[in-house]
């Protein structure tokens, strides 16, 4: 049998050494440099394999994820790279885009108040529809693709999620903003049989009250609540800027906020800006949050949530770069800010 050649084991081994003032062609010496490359990229994932193996991460997924097709297709590869990883996904959704296309095409307008919808009760009708019977499909779709794993749910189902009427605060008032919901306790018992089961659950945000009325509910928030009842080794974040600002624009202030929403970065823009806090604690992110801007608002409060009700990490990404949720999780730098408990650590 003729030997063969792998120019990966020449390079780690040393066997099959070419003669003295000879070497691989170029063409070689790059095809092993990118296997190498590729290798060290997979002993880099392997401490975190071993951490997150058997845990459930809880994925918001939202913003220009969304709305891309190839951000839309890289997300499902994420997901179900995870569940074979040997992790537990749970993705949580929103459709805020795709409520608004709707919206606007019955001649509804879209108002906002603290970053939260208001949601009259035609309104309401156009996001249950929009959200259970449009994007929870497609998102559902989208991870079946590779394997039947995803199982699609409304917070309405099995009463997952049991909410009641909340107000936004605006500069320090309480606004009206219609049927919107505070969650008060998440029933997870039918959402474990799914994951026991090695299935995906993706949930879209819409809640029932005790009394039977149907409310729209953050998709960070409710990402937030069902992390905490899961027991969730992370909670992940998905949104349209790489993290949050320490200044933002510079020389403008000292209180974070977004940067201005753009198309998904180039291949050079994986590293974090120096300017994105990379870490910072729950007590750092409870006195930051008034001088946030009104989109990151609910995100940085999901965040909170959840580190204070005992997830140990709280994570927002940029989901416009492709595979942001791998990068942050397997990877030791990280991308986008993490929230920890305070005195906790990476």
């Amino acid at each position: 049998m003729t030997e063969r050649r792998d120019d990966l084991s020449v390079l780690m081994t040393g066997r099959l050494a070419p003669a003295p003032g000879a070497g691989p062609p170029d063409g070689q010496r790059a095809g092993a440099a990118a296997a190498l490359a590729k290798a060290a990229t997979l002993i880099e994932a392997l401490p975190w394999l071993d951490r997150f193996h058997g845990q459930t991460v809880v994925i918001k997924y939202g913003g220009h994820a969304m709305t891309d097709e190839t951000l839309r297709v890289a997300f499902a590869q994420d997901v179900v790279f995870l569940r074979y990883a040997g992790l537990r996904p749970v993705v949580v959704h929103g459709g805020g885009p795709q409520i608004s296309a709707h919206l606007e095409r019955l001649g509804v307008a879209s108002t906002f108040a603290a970053g939260l919808r208001v949601t009259t009760q035609e309104t309401m009708d156009v996001v249950r529809m929009v959200l259970t019977g449009q994007v929870n499909r497609d998102v559902v779709g989208l991870i079946n693709r590779h394997g039947p794993f995803a199982v699609g749910m409304s917070g309405e189902d099995a009463n997952l999620f049991t909410a009641s009427r909340r107000a936004a605060v605006v500069d320090g008032e309480a606004v009206d903003i219609g049927l919107v919901g505070e969650i008060d306790t998440v029933d997870a018992a039918a959402l474990r049989v799914l994951l026991a089961d090695g299935r995906i659950p993706v949930v879209s945000s819409v809640a029932r009250s005790a009394g039977g009325e149907i409310y729209n509910v953050n998709a960070d928030t409710a990402a937030a609540a069902l992390a905490v009842a899961l027991g969730a080794a992370k909670l992940v974040v998905l949104t349209d800027v790489e993290g949050l600002y320490r200044d933002w624009p510079a020389g403008h202030g000292t209180s974070p906020t977004t940067a201005p929403a753009a198309g998904p970065p180039g291949n050079g823009s994986a590293a974090r800006p120096a300017d994105v806090i990379s870490v910072l604690t729950a007590a750092d992110l409870e006195r930051l949050l008034p001088g946030l801007s009104a989109g990151m608002i609910p995100k940085m409060e999901a965040c909170l949530r959840a580190v204070r009700g005992g997830v140990p990490q709280a994570h927002v990404l940029d989901g416009r770069l492709p595979h942001s949720v791998l990068l942050e999780i397997f990877t030791d730098s990280g991308i986008g800010t993490m929230v920890v408990p305070d005195g906790g650590g990476s």
